[in-house]
């Protein structure tokens, strides 16, 4: 059983640096390394929300911070984006674990196994406390969008996932998130510049 401290001290002594490791009730779980889609949606996130984020925002994304979500025994998640929006600007971005919780954890369903834990993951963030959970979901090229404590809301392919709340006026289209890089071989990427003719977005 370990502790989310002890954790972290050993983190990088596992395999590809525990990358691919959470702690769930003090015992290691590990993740086989996702898909190449995963990649994808995570430059298209962190660029999409690189263009939304003023200079002087309080707001900012982390990268696969691991969340302590429970004590006793502790459980780490590792999401592959966490937004926080309220506090000192950039206050978790050199930390490996914290205890504040997120305004918007990102999650990507980019394998059978992370599909089929991803509701325990949703609850434990809700209980946690964090207000609102998106799950990227590439193998039906949507996004489920589950609020604390509200109806949750699937986004379409063709719609445009929103956070009025969290994030006022970012907007960028679900398609976009799967699209690849414009240098890779043979890639689909979509330039915005294609605008974007849907009305539909979160109510979150």
């Amino acid at each position: 059983m370990l502790t989310a401290e002890e954790f972290t001290d050993q983190k990088f002594d596992l395999p590809e640096g525990g990358r691919w490791h959470e702690l769930v009730a003090g015992e290691l779980q590990q993740f086989d390394p996702p898909e190449v889609v995963h990649g994808n949606i995570v430059l298209n996130l962190s660029k999409a929300l690189a263009e939304h984020l003023s200079p002087d925002s309080t707001a900012y994304a982390c990268f696969e911070l691991g969340l302590v979500v429970c004590r006793d025994p502790d459980t780490v998640r590792c999401p592959p984006v966490s937004l926080f929006v309220e506090g000192e600007a950039f206050a978790e971005m050199d930390k490996q674990v914290t205890e504040t919780r997120p305004g918007l954890v990102i999650e990507i369903a980019a394998s059978n196994a992370r599909r089929a834990g991803m509701a325990d993951r949703i609850g434990e963030f809700h209980g946690w406390g964090v207000e609102l959970v998106w799950v990227i979901d590439p193998q039906d090229r949507c996004v489920h969008v589950a609020p604390r404590g509200r109806d949750r809301q699937v986004i379409a392919a063709d719609e445009t996932l929103r956070s009025h709340s969290l994030l006022p006026g970012f907007g960028v289209r679900v398609d976009d998130l799967f699209a690849d890089p414009d240098w890779w071989p043979g890639g689909n990427g979509r330039s915005k510049a294609n605008g974007d003719t849907s009305e539909s977005q979160s109510q979150s």
